[in-house]
C-alpha cells in the first residue's frame, strides 16, 4: 500500500503501524528503508523475516537528531560527536557502544549499534511523529527495503515490487543520493571506515580531525555492520566488471551474440545490444542512478551485465564498493 509521504495523515498512519509492531517502508536520502520500532525485538524480528535476512546481521537505527542517539548509545565518543556535527542529518552511520538492554535484536546481538540521522523530509517527519507517541518510538531499525542481498530500492515502486501489497510504503520520490550511507566505527579508539559512501575519506577525516583507518589496518575483528558482506547489492543477472578496452574487445568478439548483454559504461561503446546505458562521468550522479539501472536491466530479463570499472579515485569509492559486491554475487 503506497501512501503519499508528504501527507500528514499518511505520516500519522505510518507511525501508528510502527507503534503497533508493524513494518513501514520509508524514504531516506540514500535508499528506501524497511522500518520497525528499534526498541521492540519482536517488531525487529519482522524485518528479518520479511527480508529473509540472518538475525545476527545488524541493522542501522534511524533517529530524528543527535540527542536521540543517546537512547541507544552507552557513550558518544568525541570523534562521533564531531562527525554528527559535520554530517547529520546526512548519509553517515556511526557505530557506537550500545546501551545495555536496548535494541539487542537491531544490533544483531552485538554490544555496539549503528545509528544514523537521515536527511529526508519524509523520514524526518516519520521519526518525529514516532517520538511524539505515548509511549514513544525512539528510533526505527531500517535496513534497505528489499530482499536480503539484492539491489537496494531507490523508489517506492521498487519497494512495492518486492513485498506483499499490505506493506505500508511512504512515497517520497526517487532518492537523492542513491547508495547507502558510509559507516564509521567509533568503538575502537580510532575512527574506522567499515563501508564507503558518497562522503569521501578526505571529507570524513577533515571532520574527525584525525586519520580514518581501515579494518585491515587494526588488530582484532571489527563489529559486524550492514552492507559489508562480500556479496551484496546483487541483481539477478550476473555482473562482470571490466576496463573499457576489455569490455569493447569482448563485445567485438561476440558481435551479434552480444545483443542480450546489458552494458553500463562511461567510455563510448560499440554494441548492437538494446540494453546499453551510458554511465555518467560524475560519481555522485552514477551513485544516484546505479541501483535503478541494475533493476532496469533485471526487468529487461538480461542474464549478463557488463560494467566498466569506475576510476580508482576517492569520489568513486562508494560506487566501486557497491559494484564489486554486486559482481561477487
Amino acid at each position: 500500500m503506497i501512501l503519499d509521504g508528504r501527507s500528514d495523515a499518511s505520516i500519522a498512519q505510518a507511525a501508528q503501524v510502527l507503534a503497533g509492531g508493524g513494518l513501514v517502508a520509508f524514504p531516506t536520502e540514500t535508499v528506501y528503508g524497511l522500518g520497525a520500532d528499534a526498541g521492540s525485538d519482536a517488531a525487529v524480528a519482522g524485518i528479518f523475516r520479511a527480508k529473509g535476512r540472518p538475525s545476527d546481521h545488524p541493522l542501522i537505527v534511524h533517529v530524528p537528531d543527535a540527542a536521540a542517539a543517546e537512547h541507544f548509545a552507552a557513550a558518544v565518543p568525541p570523534v562521533a560527536q564531531r562527525l554528527m556535527q559535520a554530517f547529520w542529518p546526512g548519509p553517515l552511520t556511526l557505530i557506537l557502544p550500545r546501551r545495555p538492554g536496548v535494541a539487542a535484536a537491531a544490533a544483531g546481538g552485538q554490544d555496539s549499534i549503528g545509528v544514523r540521522c537521515p536527511a529526508h523530509p519524509v523520514a524526518h517527519a516519520l521519526l518525529v511523529a514516532c517520538a511524539a507517541l505515548q509511549p514513544p518510538v525512539r528510533g526505527l531499525a531500517g535496513p534497505s527495503a528489499n530482499r536480503f542481498g539484492r539491489v537496494s530500492p531507490t523508489t517506492a515502486a521498487h519497494v512495492a515490487s518486492e513485498f506483499p501489497d499490505d506493506l505500508v510504503v511512504l512515497d517520497g520520490g526517487a532518492t537523492r543520493v542513491g547508495i547507502e550511507s558510509a559507516i564509521v566505527d567509533c568503538t575502537r579508539g580510532v575512527p574506522v571506515l567499515l563501508r564507503p559512501g558518497t562522503l569521501t575519506r578526505a571529507q570524513v577525516e577533515a571532520a574527525c580531525g584525525e586519520r580514518l583507518w581501515l579494518p585491515a589496518e587494526l588488530p582484532g575483528a571489527a563489529p559486524r555492520a550492514s552492507g559489508t558482506l562480500e556479496s551484496h547489492y546483487a541483481p539477478s543477472a550476473k555482473v562482470r566488471l571490466m576496463d573499457a578496452k576489455s569490455l569493447q574487445s569482448a563485445l567485438d568478439v561476440l558481435g551479434g551474440d552480444a545483443t542480450a548483454i546489458a552494458v553500463y559504461a562511461r567510455a563510448p561503446v560499440r554494441t548492437r545490444s538494446p540494453h546499453y546505458r551510458r554511465m555518467p562521468d560524475d560519481a555522485a550522479e552514477t551513485a544516484r542512478q546505479l541501483f535503478a539501472v541494475l533493476r532496469d536491466f533485471d526487468a529487461a530479463g538480461v542474464k549478463l551485465i557488463w560494467v566498466e570499472a569506475p576510476p580508482d579515485t576517492a569520489e568513486w569509492d562508494g560506487v566501486r564498493d557497491r559494484l564489486r559486491r554486486a559482481a561477487a554475487g
